[in-house]
């Protein structure tokens, strides 16, 4: 074997082992931080679900959502434990909601005192008015000998 063989397998070799010594660091620092929870800190699982820890079990964490409402949560679908200012900001909200309830606001913006146009989403039956087997036959791409004999 040459050296020219040998470099690109040595080079594969040695990003393998790269990526799976980062996915390992990475892995115990998740375990660490799973650790580092306990009953009262707040976190948010990977679903984005803020929540407070109510109770801690071998592998499952019970999750307090709202005052009295509590869920059953796997330790890994923990994705980060917060700090007790980060969850105050989430669960407050700094930023104040602000919803525009007044009936004068429309689609356009412009205020409007007349019923909107309700549209009729039903299916109507097509008016029929022929009765000529030809006519009909033509309509539907029925041959007229088969619609007469369905009439029979």
């Amino acid at each position: 074997m040459n050296t020219t063989m040998l470099l690109p397998i040595v080079l594969i070799i040695g990003l393998m082992l790269l990526m799976t010594r980062s996915a390992k660091n990475k892995q115990r620092q998740a375990t660490q931080m799973r650790d580092q929870m306990q009953p009262g800190s707040g976190v948010r699982t990977i679903g984005g679900l803020v929540a407070r820890v109510k109770e801690i079990r071998d592998s499952t964490v019970l999750l307090e959502v709202a005052p009295g409402t509590h869920c059953v949560y796997t330790k890994q679908a923990v994705a980060t434990v917060l700090s007790e200012e980060e969850y105050d900001r989430l669960v407050n909200n700094d930023v104040p909601l602000t919803f525009d309830d007044s009936e004068e606001a429309t689609v356009d913006g412009a205020a409007s005192d007349e019923e909107p146009k309700k549209i009729d989403l039903g299916k109507s039956e097509p008016a029929d008015d022929t009765d000529e087997p030809a006519v009909m036959a033509a309509e539907s791409g029925v041959p007229a000998q088969v619609q007469e004999a369905g009439k029979k």
